[in-house]
């Protein structure tokens, strides 16, 4: 991947080009919150916003994306399936749900948010229909671990294009980067900097302090230079902006492999196993 400034992207296996850095608005609450971190993510030159129907905040997403200077077009959208509508006809439903909440007649990028077991093959064939009819640019999953994608690939006629998946320092999960790679499925990170606790890691202040950057700059920019595309989630305008502050300097392959080395399998999220 190669890393060029905030509006950079990464191509995906079906030839869209999709921003590889990007705001998150998992519990941004619908209304003045999530409305306002959008306008500060784009003003700052974030082209990427991640949603989702179990956020309950499309609606307010739609409309600060409509109220913003930018155009849609140069405007990536995501949104998510949730556990709730997972069969065929309720996951064509739940898409057109999602489409009028957000007041868009397409979305870049709809995710199955969870496997759910037994469910998520039906949920696919689905999101199959609405790419193929040229209602989103992309499709993809979220939170699948290599024993959902051993499942799920051998039954699909369109490949993922993304696995949004919990990655941070803690937890690299190198088996399933590989399988993805292997599969050309990008790899894009939520809860990159730990829900805060990346604070609290003695090296990554080091490492910072060697860059003039805080720990969440160094992790954020260890994401990308490991070809892990970003939605780093904040709603305060001062973060947004430090957040968006990792285009300035490149950490070395002795960082790199430190911070690798900081992997313990552990998540502070939710398990797909348990889902």
């Amino acid at each position: 991947m190669k890393i060029t400034d905030i509006k950079g992207s990464l191509k995906l296996n079906n030839g869209v080009n999709m921003p590889y850095f990007g705001l998150g608005t998992f519990e941004a609450k619908d209304g003045p919150e999530v409305k306002n971190s959008i306008h500060y993510a784009l003003d700052a030159g974030y082209r990427l916003i991640d949603t989702a129907a179990f956020y309950e905040n499309e609606k307010s997403v739609g409309e600060a994306i409509r109220e913003n200077d930018v155009n849609r077009k140069d405007i990536f959208v995501t949104t998510k399936l949730w556990t709730d509508a997972m069969d065929f006809e309720q996951a064509l439903k739940a898409y057109d749900q999602s489409l009028e909440k957000l007041g868009m007649d397409y979305v870049d990028l709809y995710l199955i948010h969870w496997p759910v077991t037994g469910k998520f093959i039906d949920a696919w064939k689905a999101l199959e229909k609405i790419y193929k009819e040229g209602r989103v640019k992309a499709i993809g999953i979220s939170n699948f671990l290599p024993i959902h994608l051993k499942q799920l690939l051998p039954e699909v006629e369109v490949m993922p294009s993304v696995n949004q998946m919990e990655f941070h320092p803690y937890l690299i999960q190198q088996e399933l980067l590989d399988l993805c790679a292997e599969n050309k499925i990008v790899y894009q990170a939520w809860s990159p900097i730990m829900q805060g606790r990346v604070f609290d890691i003695p090296l990554l202040k080091q490492i910072g302090r060697k860059y003039r950057k805080n720990q969440v700059q160094v992790v954020l920019r260890w994401d990308l230079q490991r070809g892990v595309a970003t939605i780093p989630k904040s709603v305060n305008q001062a973060r947004i902006e430090a957040n968006a502050n990792i285009f300035d300097f490149e950490l070395s392959d002795f960082d790199m492999k430190a911070i690798n080395a900081l992997d313990k399998n552990h998540r502070f999220g939710y398990d797909p196993m348990m889902v």
